[in-house]
């Protein structure tokens, strides 16, 4: 693609504001809870569209509609799974999670509240814990640096090396400097972009005349949610990605960081309404790509939102679309990039090595955490030939099953161990690495559907052997009477 002038001033106008939120962030970030989680002051909306965003991340622009633009209708089996799944998530985890993590010591990350739940004085959780989220997002990181290089190759003709640095500097500088109030907000505004654009650029495509022609010779399979390719396993895959919401530290956070947890119903809503028209949108942008691209086919399909901008748009516009593409990428690696940080600063330096730090140390530690993160994320991600969409799948399945089942057990059952949730956390991400290397039949079942069920059995098993201590169970009865209050 040609650079043309109106789509590297809107480039670098939002870039700008992005930077300039970041800034701002940090003349309010005075503490690492401020820095973690932004002292838990979040309002509703932004809440509602952080969570939307730092969730769908590139795959929302790149991954979903280039699988459509591809595959057709039957794709938007996806969509199903993330919505229901995400629906549950907010309906019975998001409450709960925001008043125990308070109640238990002012938790601030999954892995500090797992040891407080459990009173796990030897920290063995945390750190089996810890280890696991650093691994995971480690490569769910990298999906999104695959995603930015791929962005600035495409528009800017850049090399994919030097793509990758790139935009890998940009999204770490504000993560850097503003923590939790920088990446909430930029969210926001990124949610917003986003949305726009997955309404936008749909409705355009499709009332080109040379769409419309194209119309009347669409494979009708394209349009079918069933066709004769869907197997049963491949249909409970793709609904099965709604499971991994249960485990996602990086949406979980956002949950834990609301100012109050009655503001989580109307914050539900919000984000349901925004993930909704925002997926179909997405679904709506691959069949359009579909029909715009029929006679001059893409050679990489997860760029087919790129070239939709840029063909039929003038130039602001192609540079706003373009820019939400940026900002898709931007709001989950960011998250990914301080829920590490955060590991690292409180379930690692905190935890082993200085337990009396003081905040600006901590958030020292947390600001140099960001940039090694990241920088190992790069160097996974330097492969030109990686998928976004396969480095996100990996990730979530990997989230999914080894937190989901802790995650809802810790805040529903009484009798769930500390034993029990460290051989959950382990099976489940054991599980979904070995199935990943299998292939053919039953192996061809998305991984999070075996970790998440043996994850479960293990973890209920393991409570039943070695059950928790009278002090564990009376302070979780403690939690439910808080609730009921509440």
């Amino acid at each position: 693609m040609e650079i043309q002038a109106p789509i590297l001033i809107t480039f670098i106008g939002y870039l700008a504001l992005m930077m300039g939120i970041g800034l701002w962030a940090y003349k309010k970030t005075d503490s690492v809870d401020d820095y973690i989680l932004g002292g838990r002051k979040m309002g509703p909306a932004v809440t509602a569209l952080s969570v939307g965003a730092s969730d769908m991340s590139g795959w929302l622009l790149l991954g979903l509609p280039g699988a459509v633009y591809l595959g057709g209708l039957g794709e938007a089996w996806i969509g199903f799974g993330l919505v229901f799944g995400a629906w549950l998530n907010w309906l019975f985890v998001a409450k709960r999670l925001r008043i125990y993590t308070q109640l238990a010591d002012n938790s601030l990350t999954l892995p500090d509240f797992f040891e407080n739940r459990f009173n796990d004085n030897h920290g063995l959780l945390k750190l089996v814990s810890a280890v696991t989220i650093l691994v995971f997002f480690t490569f769910y990181a990298s999906s999104g640096m695959v995603g930015g290089a791929i962005l600035f190759e495409k528009v800017f003709g850049l090399d994919y090396t030097l793509a990758l640095v790139i935009g890998s500097v940009i999204i770490v500088s504000y993560t850097f400097v503003g923590g939790f109030f920088a990446v909430s907000w930029t969210d926001f505004f990124q949610g917003c972009l986003m949305l726009i654009a997955l309404l936008i650029v749909p409705v355009s495509i499709f009332s080109h005349a040379e769409t419309q022609t194209n119309l009347q010779t669409l494979d009708p399979a394209m349009l079918s949610f069933v066709s004769e390719q869907t197997t049963v396993i491949g249909l409970v895959s793709l609904l099965a990605w709604g499971l991994g919401y249960f485990g996602q530290p990086h949406i979980l956070s956002r949950f834990m960081a609301i100012g109050s947890a009655n503001d989580l119903r109307l914050s539900r809503r919000i984000a349901m309404s925004w993930m909704i028209i925002a997926l179909i949108g997405a679904l709506a942008t691959g069949l359009a790509g579909t029909l715009y691209f029929a006679n001059t086919p893409l050679d990489n399909p997860e760029t087919v939102f790129i070239h939709l901008a840029h063909a039929a748009f003038n130039p602001w516009i192609g540079g706003l679309l373009i820019a939400a593409i940026l900002s898709a990428i931007m709001s989950t690696i960011d998250s990914q990039l301080l829920v590490c940080s955060s590991v690292i600063t409180e379930d690692f330096y905190r935890k082993w090595l200085r337990p009396q730090a003081s905040s600006k140390e901590l958030m020292l530690v947390g600001r140099i955490g960001v940039i090694a993160i990241a920088i190992i994320a790069g160097v996974f991600a330097l492969d030109p030939n990686s998928s976004v969409l396969g480095l996100v799948s990996y990730a979530w399945a990997g989230f999914g099953a080894a937190f989901g089942p802790v995650v809802l057990l810790s805040l529903f059952w009484q009798n769930y161990s500390r034993n029990g949730a460290v051989a959950t956390i382990i099976v489940g991400a054991v599980t979904v690495v070995v199935w990943k290397q299998l292939s053919g039949g039953i192996f061809d079942l998305y991984e999070i559907v075996p970790g998440f069920v043996l994850a479960s059995i293990t973890g209920i098993m393991f409570s039943k052997i070695s059950p928790p201590n009278d002090a564990v169970k009376a302070e979780f009865l403690a939690f439910n009477a808080e609730l009921k209050a509440k």
